[in-house]
């Protein structure tokens, strides 16, 4: 794919020796690309820097790879259950045909992302190593570059934990999970987040035995309803779950792995072990020290407008340390546009944060969970409908699942759990809801058409209104108008 360059692109001027712009962006992952193609694209002199590969995590590692992978998953478990519907079938799973259609799926996103395209946009591209050598001066590939303002989107990798042996026994993260050539035969997973259980559940349905290990509980984040269907649902599809229980030793074993574990000494023995325990921030090689920016193991600190304890520098996705979602970072971007181009004191807003785990079913999350309002000190109070009472779920044979809104004082929503078919699809509803500070009587009063899991929604927001709606205040209330009205 070819790209026509930008004529009306600001381009970085070469200066004293060093390259000169109004921005420089370190990190070409979701949070570095939105921001780098924004500012151009608006009038500033943009360099970007990128060590590895174009596209960051999200397109090579994460987000694309693992829902393309999830897609061929989905099918083979939908055929698997497909008798219910009176169509029989029998899938049989080519894993190297699945690998391929991963890779075919990176690759036609890849343009998008790539070096090419960024220089058409008017970007001056550098693949190097970047490093601060002053508070304004970062080198990267032999070339000095002085910026107004310099933007570190470096992303996070999977966090190895110091489980004694892990250093000598083979594993795999995100990284590397991708580049399977096999499909593994016994998969054990380290860490039962939203990345543990959608690899757990994938690679079940393609045909591996699968282990998770989770030292807490699945789902730590989520509600707890919503947790517990989807731990119902892997259990019957046969992934072995042990929750509360930590990895104390890890060592090879022949061909495979073995991980013994704190509850007794119990063994779980598997042929490949891929590691989901959480990310660590990029933080190493960069010269924060000698650009004045401070960081903790977590990532660099910033405050609400992005900005490091370096004023000339932000840090935005998953370096700096809050949620680590690709939306997240086309967010920070937005923010870091209007802090650095226009000088607005745009400030983060978490209230309506959304999140999906993309597993059969979705979990969908958006906002706080109940225990989470009342640890902030609200008076809240939940509902919650089961999808059992939803027409499309019944049709759809899918009824496993739950509606819950989170709502506070006089009736504000303060968050909402969906667990249904595609439910990252409609938990942008009460998303907005939030943004836009309405309560349950605009989710309760929208025409939803029919059949959908929307109206579960909508539904679950006329039951906040229910016992007064159909209380005594309103049944005398209707008795006396139906004598006075003509």
């Amino acid at each position: 794919m070819t790209h026509a360059a930008n004529p009306h692109a600001k381009r970085p001027i070469r200066r004293g020796g060093a390259l000169h712009a109004d921005l420089c962006v370190i990190g070409a992952g979701s949070a570095g690309l939105s921001l780098a193609a924004g500012a151009v694209q608006m009038g500033a002199s943009v360099v970007l820097v990128e060590k590895h590969l174009m596209g960051g995590d999200c397109l090579n590692t994460g987000c694309v790879p693992s829902k393309a992978l999830l897609a061929a998953a989905h099918a083979a478990a939908a055929a698997r259950r497909a008798a219910r519907f009176g169509v029989a079938a029998s899938p049989v799973v080519d894993f190297a045909a699945v690998a391929a259609h991963v890779h075919r799926t990176i690759a036609a996103i890849a343009p998008h992302d790539s070096e090419e395209r960024f220089r058409s946009l008017g970007v001056e591209v550098i693949r190097a190593a970047a490093r601060f050598t002053a508070p304004d001066v970062v080198e990267a590939g032999g070339e000095r570059i002085r910026a107004r303002r310099f933007a570190i989107a470096t992303g996070s990798r999977a966090a190895v934990p110091p489980i004694p042996g892990l250093d000598a026994t083979p594993f795999l993260t995100n990284e590397t999970i991708f580049g399977l050539a096999e499909l593994p035969s016994h998969l054990v997973v380290l860490g039962g987040g939203p990345i543990g259980v959608e690899m757990a559940q994938a690679f079940r349905s393609l045909g591996a035995e699968v282990t998770l290990i989770e030292r807490a509980t699945l789902l730590p984040r989520d509600e707890p309803e919503a947790a517990a269907v989807l731990r119902r649902r892997l259990a019957e599809e046969g992934v072995t779950l042990i929750e509360g229980e930590e990895v104390v030793a890890a060592a090879r074993e022949g061909a495979g792995i073995v991980l013994t574990l704190s509850g007794g000494g119990r063994r779980v023995a598997g042929s490949h072990l891929l590691l989901a325990a959480g990310r660590a921030p990029n933080i190493e090689g960069l010269g924060l020290d000698a650009a004045g920016i401070a960081a903790t193991p977590r990532g660099i600190t910033v405050d609400a407008r992005l900005r490091t304890s370096n004023r000339r520098v932000l840090a935005l996705g998953d370096v700096a340390g809050g949620p680590q979602f690709t939306h997240i970072a086309g967010y920070h971007a937005g923010i870091a546009i209007r802090n650095i181009l226009f000088g607005l004191p745009a400030k983060l807003d978490y209230r309506a944060l959304p999140w999906v785990t993309y597993t059969a079913p979705e979990i969908a999350q958006v906002g706080l969970t109940e225990a989470a309002a009342r640890a902030q000190g609200h008076a809240s109070k939940a509902v919650t409908v089961p999808l059992s009472g939803n027409d499309r779920a019944v049709a759809e044979d899918a009824t496993e699942g739950l509606v819950k809104l989170v709502l506070g004082a006089r009736g504000r929503i303060l968050g909402a759990a969906i667990v249904a078919p595609h439910a990252g699809e409609t938990i942008g509803l009460v998303g907005l809801a939030i943004q836009k500070r309405l309560g349950p009587a605009a989710l309760a009063g929208m025409i939803a058409p029919y059949p959908t899991i929307a109206e579960a929604v909508k539904r679950a927001a006329g039951a906040h209104f229910a016992p007064s709606l159909f209380g005594a205040r309103t049944r005398f209330a209707v008795r006396l108008l139906q004598r006075l009205l003509p």
